[in-house]
């Protein structure tokens, strides 16, 4: 088997949900515009996760992303925490960063089960000793670093998974079937790939994110006393 076809399969097996990451848990505030009735087909979903790639996984997570990658690449851990407490920093609610480290951590864990790489595990040990945060973007960057994925192929996964995410939320909310979820996914698929285009030279000085209205939600999901989703 060629090294491409390694990484081909390693990719599949880190975009696949059956990964135990924990994203299924998430709604991202679907959950709570779903209870006021505010979103309530597959066309509001779509763009729910366009709002989302636009003005947070884009410009913030997906540079964040990006960055670490090429910092696991030069085997420079300092600016790899850098990076890590930045995107950590930068998401303002309280639920959104929990979720992101509860991922991350999740994801490095998993990798050091079967992975050894002297990184990893100084990433491991940083996160037990609360020298760095562990969020989700760059413990995705290193599995991918690790597991031989380009780097563009990454930020791909990194969307993809977020859509998944929410589009698994949708369907268990009862908005929309199967299907429906899938011709989502599809169209998505320009948008994704202009995206990750558009920040993939970035650094990460420069990650920004602005949706004041999603952080509202995302508060108001918070406060609910009764959730199927941990955001």
């Amino acid at each position: 088997m060629s090294m491409d076809d390694f990484a081909d399969l390693s990719l599949m097996q880190l975009a696949d949900s059956f990964f135990p990451s924990g994203l299924y848990t998430m709604s991202n505030g679907l959950e709570s515009l779903y209870m006021q009735k505010r979103i309530t087909s597959p066309e509001q979903v779509r763009n729910f996760i366009e709002v989302y790639f636009l003005q947070q996984i884009g410009p913030a997570d997906c540079v964040a992303l990006v960055n670490a990658y090429d910092f696991v690449e030069d085997n420079d851990t300092n600016a790899l925490f850098d990076v890590d407490e930045s995107i950590h920093k930068i998401k303002l609610i309280k639920e959104q960063r929990d979720a992101s480290v509860r991922s991350g951590r999740q994801l490095a864990k998993c990798l050091t089960s079967f992975l050894r790489d002297d990184l990893l595990d100084k990433y491991v040990q940083a996160i037990s000793s609360s020298k760095t945060p562990g969020t989700y973007p760059v413990s995705i960057a290193i599995a991918a670093k690790l597991f031989g994925i380009p780097k563009q192929k990454a930020a791909l996964t990194l969307f993809y998974g977020f859509a998944v995410s929410v589009i698994g939320a949708a369907l268990r909310l009862g908005i929309l079937q199967h299907f429906e979820g899938q011709k989502i996914l599809n169209e998505l698929k320009p948008m994704i790939g202009e995206t990750v285009q558009k920040y993939i030279d970035i650094p990460y000085n420069q990650m920004w994110q602005f949706a004041p209205q999603l952080d509202i939600i995302q508060i108001h999901h918070e406060r609910m006393d009764s959730k199927m989703f941990i955001t």
